[in-house]
């Protein structure tokens, strides 16, 4: 027989997290600041793997499943300290935005997405916002008077987008270039950061329209097998 979970009840959403903060569009969603005199990283590690390394100059990224930083999401004041370690900094939380999920869950997961960031900003720590977008709902005004999965981030700015596990299969395709064009026109950030493959019949076309800064994923990484397939 299996027993059955507590329910959890908060606060809503932790509001010490984001006192001070301003907000952002329909929704409500913390602003982060912008990334002024940010050094781009020259590596990156997982969150899940940041203690395997010596060298405190990257760039710590959540592109990997949401139990393994779930903690940082509950708790994150437990991380301040071993965070402020990365002179690279961190990117906000990757939660899911499954475009099968309910709408409800995205707009709440972008919300969480920012706070978190908001919080780690204002203890002194570099972040880079995470990008993550799911159907048209989210990155275009087909259901909103705005583009959700945008709000709250600075343009012109530095931002982190995550490629692993998201382009496999032409649907996946075409939702993930449909975002990533939204977001290049919206947001106008200066560097994009991205995780993962770059290929370039997806990243070809906008290489003009910023710089792009491409690390391959971490199994890929320690095997050495990528490369061959990124825009250089």
């Amino acid at each position: 027989m299996t027993k059955n979970k507590p329910i959890c009840l908060d606060d809503g959403f932790r509001p010490d997290l984001i006192e001070g903060a301003n907000f952002d569009g329909l929704f409500e969603i913390p602003c982060l600041e912008s990334l002024q005199g940010y050094v781009l990283p020259k590596k990156v590690i997982p969150f899940s793997q940041r203690n395997r390394t010596t060298d405190f100059s990257e760039l710590i990224v959540f592109y990997e499943k949401d139990q393994l930083f779930k903690e940082v999401l509950e708790t994150p004041e437990k991380y301040i300290q071993d965070f402020k370690r990365f002179s690279g900094g961190i990117t906000t939380p990757d939660s899911s935005l499954y475009r099968d999920s309910p709408l409800s869950v995205q707009i709440a997961n972008t919300y969480r997405n920012r706070v978190i960031g908001y919080f780690y900003q204002k203890r002194g720590i570099t972040v880079v916002p995470t990008i993550r977008w799911g159907d048209e709902r989210s990155y275009t005004k087909s259901i909103f008077p705005e583009a959700f999965c945008f709000l709250g981030v600075p343009k012109n700015s530095v931002v982190s987008i995550g490629t692993y596990g998201c382009i496999q299969g032409k649907e996946n395709k075409y939702y993930f270039e449909a975002g990533l064009d939204a977001m290049l026109s919206i947001l106008h950030p200066c560097s994009v950061i991205v995780y993962g493959s770059m290929p370039a019949p997806i990243f070809g076309q906008y290489m003009n329209f910023t710089e792009f800064v491409h690390f391959e994923d971490w199994i890929s990484t320690i095997k050495g097998i990528g490369g061959k397939d990124g825009v250089r």
